[in-house]
Parts: C-alpha cells; sequence; structure tokens
C-alpha cells in the first residue's frame, strides 16, 4: 500500500500541530505550512497528494495558495479549513479548484474519514491508468474540446481554466451522458466517499455551478447540464 503525503498549512500552531500528529500517527507523510508563500513552495518541493489549506493565512490568502497548486498540480487534492460560514466563501474556495470544505470546528474523525475517501481515490485509479484508459481521451460537444489526457479544454477555441475535479465529473457526466446521475453517485464514484461517511451534496452543487459557468451560454437555462428534480442531474451532450 502506498504512503500518501498531506501537505497541512495553517498559521494556528496548536492546530498545526494538532493535525500533524494525527495524520502522523495514521501513517501518513505529513509537511506543514504556515503561510501562503510556504505553501506554494511546499507544494512544489513535497509534492503532496492532498493539501489542507487554511483559507485565512498570512502572505497569500488560501484562495490563492488554492488557485496556484490547482494550476500547477491539477491531480493534487486539495481540502479548505476554514472558520467562517458564509456560504460565498465556500463557493469561492470551490471556484478556485478545492474539491472539498470543512468548516471550524470540525471533527477530526471525521476530516480523516474524508482524507481516507479522498486518497482512496489514489490507490484505485493509478493501477487503471497504467494499464488503459477507461474512457474515451478526448470528446467534443457543442463548441466545447476535453482532453482528459492532457488536462486541457477549450470553448469556442478559447482556453479553459478547469480544475482535475472539474475533468473528472465531466468524465464521469460523458461515460453516463442521457442518464440521471445522483449527486450521492457522484460523491462515491468520483469523491469516493461511502455511505457512513457522506458529506453534503452541496459540495456537488458548487462544482455543477461553476462548470455551468465555463460551459453554458445561459448559466440560468442549462442546455448541457440538467438539473433533475429531487435526483441530481443529467449530461444532455
Amino acid at each position: 500500500m502506498m504512503q500518501h503525503k498531506i501537505l497541512i498549512v495553517e498559521d494556528e500552531e496548536i492546530i498545526r500541530l494538532g493535525l500533524q500528529d494525527n495524520f502522523e500517527l495514521e501513517n501518513y507523510i505529513v509537511e506543514t505550512a504556515c503561510d501562503g508563500e510556504e505553501a506554494i513552495a511546499k507544494a512544489d518541493s513535497f509534492q503532496p497528494n492532498l493539501v489542507l489549506l487554511d483559507l485565512m493565512i498570512p502572505k497569500k490568502s488560501g484562495f490563492e495558495v488554492c488557485r496556484v497548486i490547482r494550476k500547477k498540480h491539477p491531480e493534487c487534492f486539495i481540502i479548505m479549513l476554514t472558520a467562517k460560514t458564509e456560504e460565498t466563501s465556500k463557493v469561492a474556495g470551490l471556484e478556485m479548484g478545492a474539491d472539498d470544505y470543512v468548516t471550524k470546528p470540525f471533527s477530526i474523525l471525521e476530516l480523516l474519514a474524508r482524507v481516507k475517501a479522498f486518497l482512496r481515490r489514489v490507490e484505485t485509479t493509478a493501477p487503471k491508468a497504467e494499464a488503459a484508459h477507461t474512457a474515451q481521451d478526448a470528446i467534443d460537444f457543442a463548441d466545447v474540446h476535453l482532453d482528459f489526457k492532457k488536462y486541457e479544454a477549450t470553448k469556442a477555441g478559447v482556453p479553459l481554466e478547469m480544475s482535475a475535479r472539474e475533468f473528472q465529473i465531466l468524465k464521469y457526466f460523458w461515460q453516463h451522458r442521457g442518464e440521471v446521475v445522483l449527486r450521492e453517485d457522484l460523491l462515491q464514484d468520483i469523491w469516493g466517499y461511502t455511505p457512513e461517511n457522506m458529506p453534503s451534496t452541496r459540495t456537488i452543487d458548487n462544482h455543477i455551478v461553476n462548470l455551468r459557468k465555463k460551459l453554458e451560454e445561459d448559466q440560468a437555462n442549462p442546455k448541457i447540464i440538467l438539473s433533475i428534480r429531487g435526483a441530481g442531474y443529467k449530461f444532455d451532450a
């Protein structure tokens, strides 16, 4: 079993050391950073599988750190840690490329469960990547081109900045195009959560909002990613 690497970005020393102790006890390789500049440097040198990122940090904000790490390391998972309860902060973090968020104060057991769920995806998908691609490497629909191998996207020939998670969602939609995809299906098959540690489906909805901003001509009247009331979404390509 591979030993995963976690970067903890937190300026409060007590929280930072507490998280480090807990994750090292779970046999993770852990590095820490206390400000935004150190976080970006550590992400480059340490190459973590997952980053726990506090939003309110010195020198560079968590939003900026998230944007930079997502662009330079598209396959790294990012979980935001924030004391803010405003929905706008969580949405902004997801727009910058975060995969999920946990609001302080949080349960360490819940956080450990979420991290394990994300990193389970690394173990299950890595062997498959070497053997064969499970779907087309590139697809086209409407005026959108997606290259899943290169993590590149364009709309009407103009490059789109998209996170690895957004590529994974769209790949899943493409594989299930025309079908109703439940939010719970996405959380289990893309995020790696189980029914026992399932978070709020609001994480899914926020990602869909971001995708519609990038793909739809009219976000208020989507034609590609359709909402199915009380169930989930349908990809109409």
